[in-house]
């Protein structure tokens, strides 16, 4: 599973200049994408994504950054991880789904404001031997899958009125609902759905072998 997607020297170049003069600019570039998913990268992948499930408050990413992170948390981080490659392959092929000009500096900014100040920030980076970049790579692929599941399926997890009604018949404990209330649940239940399908679709002809601790055989009792 690899795909490789570059973009212009002179892209790649103003990008570095920008860079001299702003440190925090992130380069709005995918270089490569990488085939094999490390330990190290797993926990780093982990940590970003359990920093960002929280409640957005200045200091909060303090607990994911550096408490230790159990075997079930990394299972699971693994699992989305693989989906989330899964979701790009088609789209990297294409050079699909794009990033919007400055969403990707927006996001790392959002991101980094979770920590207690900006030592604690660069602590966390140097923990993982990770650049700025690293991070933006991380969080550029996480905003892409999710765009690309939903520009592939989001028209297919569509609700009919009368669907939405017709199922709050057949559940009278949901009688007070309002309708467009069930049926944006009934969407997202259905895209949810969907999603699990593709992604699983996916992993019938995407050869996909977990090593290590993660490894069938480890697993095994």
């Amino acid at each position: 599973m690899a795909s490789i997607s570059s973009t212009s020297s002179s892209r790649r170049e103003a990008c570095q200049t920008e860079r001299k003069r702003n440190p925090t600019f992130v380069c709005d570039d995918t270089v490569f994408e990488g085939i094999v998913i490390t330990l190290s990268q797993l926990e780093f992948e982990a940590r970003i994504s359990l920093i960002n499930g929280m409640t957005v408050r200045k200091g909060i990413g303090m607990r994911a950054a550096f408490a230790p992170i159990d075997q079930a948390v990394l299972e699971a981080s693994l699992r989305a991880a693989i989906d989330q490659r899964l979701a790009l392959l088609e789209a990297n092929e294409l050079n699909a789904y794009p990033l919007e000009p400055g969403e990707l500096n927006a996001e790392v900014a959002n991101f980094r404001e979770r920590f207690d100040g900006e030592a604690s920030f660069a602590q966390f980076l140097e923990n993982h031997e990770a650049s700025l970049d690293d991070l933006a790579e991380v969080l550029r692929r996480s905003l892409r899958a999710q765009r690309a599941l939903e520009g592939k399926l989001r028209l297919r997890a569509q609700v009919a009125e009368s669907e939405a009604r017709l199922w709050r018949n057949e559940h009278p404990e949901m009688k007070d609902v309002p309708l467009d209330k069930i049926r944006t649940m009934l969407m997202q239940q259905k895209f949810g759905e969907l999603v699990k399908k593709e992604l699983a679709d996916q992993r019938k002809v995407v050869d996909v072998r977990l090593l290590g601790p993660f490894s069938p055989k480890q697993q095994a009792p």
